[in-house]
């Protein structure tokens, strides 16, 4: 666990590195590194958090860089 750094501000980073597909390998983690998962819960968080997912990494969820930019937000 990082000093200082809680279960959801960890979700966050861990979303934002582009080494998960799923909230269940995020949570997986989470669980590893010693964070309560168990917080990481609803629709609205769980849409946050896939959306950081596949901006970190585009090409695993069938999408080219190019289309970033373009593709309308999810709510």
């Amino acid at each position: 666990m990082k000093p200082n750094v809680n279960a959801l501000e960890r979700a966050f980073e861990l979303a934002r590195t582009g080494e998960f597909d799923s909230i269940r390998q995020l949570k997986d983690r989470l669980d590893h590194e010693g964070y309560p998962s168990r917080l990481v819960v609803g629709p609205y968080l769980s849409a946050q958090l896939r959306e950081l997912m596949r901006m970190a990494d585009p090409e695993s969820y069938g999408l080219r860089p190019d289309e970033i930019a373009t593709r309308p937000r999810s709510r």
